[in-house]
């Protein structure tokens, strides 16, 4: 089962208000607030769809850049432990901690399935 929308290297998610009696979501990994809703599965996934695309327009109109779901860098709290092991297993292998870091990372992935494509 699929509970995220994609258009244009976006995310959107999805949810359900009972108390409504509609499906609503919002972009997903950015700063700014774009949500959207819809009676339908249908419905809702042309209004994000038209979300992403008002959003980008939007950004161009005000001279802006869109922002892209996640930058391609984050900082992660591991402790000084993990962090020590990490870096020393770096070194034997002779690559950056970044390196390092970017191969677990993708072996997790991969291993679980969920190594989403560029």
């Amino acid at each position: 089962m699929n509970n995220q929308l994609k258009h244009k290297g976006y995310i959107g998610s999805i949810e359900a208000s009972i108390e409504d009696n509609c499906l609503f979501g919002k972009l997903l990994f950015i700063k700014a607030l774009v949500s959207y809703e819809g009676k339908t599965v249908a419905e809702l996934d042309a209004a994000f769809c038209n979300a992403v695309d008002d959003y980008i327009a939007t950004c161009e109109g005000l001279g802006q850049t869109p922002e892209k779901p996640c930058k391609g860098s984050f900082n992660v709290r591991v402790g000084h432990d993990l962090h020590l092991a990490a870096a020393l297993a770096a070194t034997r292998q002779k690559v950056t901690l970044n390196d390092l870091t970017r191969q677990a990372l993708n072996e997790f992935l991969q291993h679980r399935g969920a190594l989403v494509a560029g």
